[in-house]
Parts: C-alpha cells; structure tokens; sequence
C-alpha cells in the first residue's frame, strides 16, 4: 500500500509548502472530472491530511512545529442580489459591481476555506445561512455558481452535465482545489437545475419557490 508520501509524489522530509503544493497538483488529476476516480480523489484527501497531521505530531519531519493548512480564498455573491438588480451571472464585471454596491456580509463578501473541507461547511463556520437539504450530492438546493477557480465534485451526483458545463457545483460536497474562488450562491432556481431541488431545511426561510 503507497504510503502518504508516494500518494502526493514527494519525499518524506517535504516541508509544509511543499505538500500543499503537492496536494493542489495530485488532487486536480486525481479528480473524476479530470479522468481519475473517486477511490484515487479520496486517496490523495487521506493522504494531505495524514502528512499534515504527522508534521503537527513530530513524526514525519522530525520538526514538531504546528503546520498551518493553507486558506483558500473564496468571494462569495447571493443570486437574490442579481434578481434585484437586474445582473447576470455572464458579466464579467459582476464582483466588482458587487464589491460596489454597498451589501450586506450575508450578500457578499468573502471567507476562507481550508481545502479539506466542502465549501458549505465552511461557509457556516463563517456563520453564513446557504441553502443545502441532503448534504450528500442528490439534490440541487445547495448549488453554486462557480465564476472563477474550480470546486471539485465527486463521481456521484445530481447535477447534468448542461449544469456542469456552466460552472454550476455542488457546495455540500464540493472541495476548493484552486487558491481563490469567485461564486454566486442559492442558484437553484436556474432552469438547468430547477427540478433537482429537495424540499428546504426548515431554517431556509426562502423555501422552495
């Protein structure tokens, strides 16, 4: 069995930048999208994570110095906002306009995302309300737009391949595998993705319709 190490293709004295930077490399071709598996995505998380740990505990690098998981940076955008005032998800000045406009931290703003959690967990670990319903792939309630960057997905889910192809992903199970990200958020009601959606959590206020 490939120890942690072998899984990123690096040494076992690799620093912490490296195996960040190891990890962005593997995870993009180990990726189903990308022509790997599910087995070989899960593999490459498992193993970033491992290495991590053992750095924290002293026993791969011998330095017993506390790693920090690098952030990614993500900019986020409520869909609601567009409604109102007549934005598209196409303009290419969108976020500038958002950044602009004056809204609120629940509208727009930005958070950071470690890369070993999905985006929707860490958006309510900054305290944000998106909208989810299964948390396991089925559904389209916690869809987003992704405008700039990549947020992985795994072999398994709802969203057709017209939805994919516009940049639309899945939150709940979704892995930033990019620096930075740019998305738009409570895009379920695109006509791509309207019929996937779950009857809301009842903390989502904005319901189904």
């Amino acid at each position: 069995m490939p120890s942690p190490s072998d899984v990123l293709g690096i040494d076992r004295t690799a620093s912490e930048d490296a195996i960040h930077r190891a990890y962005r490399r593997r995870v993009k071709t180990a990726h189903p999208d990308q022509g790997g598996s599910a087995a070989e995505f899960q593999a490459v998380q498992s193993a970033y994570e491992e290495l991590l740990e053992r750095r924290r505990e002293g026993t791969e690098s011998g330095a017993g110095s506390e790693p920090t998981i690098r952030q990614v940076d993500v900019t986020y955008l409520d869909y609601a906002v567009l409604e109102d005032r007549g934005w598209c998800l196409e303009d290419a000045a969108l976020f500038e306009k958002a950044a602009a406009a004056d809204l609120d931290a629940g509208a727009y703003g930005t958070l950071s995302v470690r890369p070993d959690r999905t985006l929707l967990e860490s958006a309510e670990q900054a305290g944000q309300a998106w909208p989810y319903s299964c948390r396991g792939g089925a559904c389209a309630n916690c869809a987003v737009a992704v405008l700039e960057g990549e947020l992985s997905q795994p072999v398994n889910h709802v969203l057709p391949a017209e939805a994919i192809d516009r940049g639309i992903r899945l939150s709940c199970v979704g892995y930033p595998i990019t620096d930075e990200l740019r998305v738009v958020y409570y895009v379920k009601h695109l006509p791509s993705i309207a019929d996937l959606r779950l009857p809301p959590r009842p903390a989502d206020s904005r319901g189904i319709d």
